[in-house]
């Protein structure tokens, strides 16, 4: 299912809005662990046929997605069916510079790999191509929550916000952001910051 986004609306705090983030943290990443096995390919299979389906994503030819981890939705059948249209995959990798922000580098399947301080595989920018974020077309983001407004909740980061702060600033040419989640991480509504960078749609199955 393609979430369509809504005008955001503020959030009404009660609880802290920390609080009420970590409180759906917690809800949320034991929800999408409770997922079986054949839960996570079908979820997997009906993600490769939607993006199939969607013009952002059929156009493109820079694609950012990631590994899945923490139960997350698995990208590696889209992964592979954009490797045989010839499009080029990019994976986030640890700025190794600047605290906080993400690479993105490309991923292959013979692509020198390494784990980061998260246990995370990442593609050694050492052996592999790097791209700045704003030539990429099309960034497939994890996401431990949504709600209906196109709001995200991340693990705490803030990496991908970061990063992408430049489209919240800027007008011209930019990548079109898809938060890409289990429909068992919808919530009604999530506390906002001002820094938290909209997406263009949530792909949710």
């Amino acid at each position: 299912m393609i979430n369509s986004i809504e005008p955001v609306i503020p959030a009404k705090k009660h609880l802290s809005t920390l609080q009420q983030k970590r409180q759906l943290r917690l809800q949320m990443r034991q929800a999408r662990r409770k997922l079986s096995k054949r839960q996570h390919q079908n979820a997997a299979i009906r993600l490769k046929r939607q993006l199939n389906q969607h013009p952002a994503f059929k156009f493109s030819k820079r694609i950012a997605l990631y590994l899945p981890n923490d139960g997350e939705v698995e990208t590696l059948l889209v992964i592979k069916q954009a490797w045989q249209e010839g499009k080029k995959i990019y994976l986030p990798v640890l700025d190794p510079i600047r605290k906080g922000f993400l690479w993105f580098v490309e991923y292959k399947a013979d692509s020198k790999m390494k784990k980061n301080r998260f246990g995370i595989a990442e593609p050694d920018p050492k052996f592999n191509h790097r791209i700045q974020a704003k030539f990429l077309n099309v960034v497939g983001l994890p996401l431990v929550a949504f709600d209906a407004h196109g709001n995200r909740l991340g693990m705490g980061g803030g990496f991908y916000d970061r990063t992408f702060e430049f489209c919240r600033k800027n007008d011209g040419v930019k990548p079109k952001l898809f938060g890409l989640a289990h429909q068992c991480q919808e919530t009604e509504h999530l506390p906002t910051e001002s820094w938290d960078i909209q997406l263009s749609a949530i792909i949710a199955n």
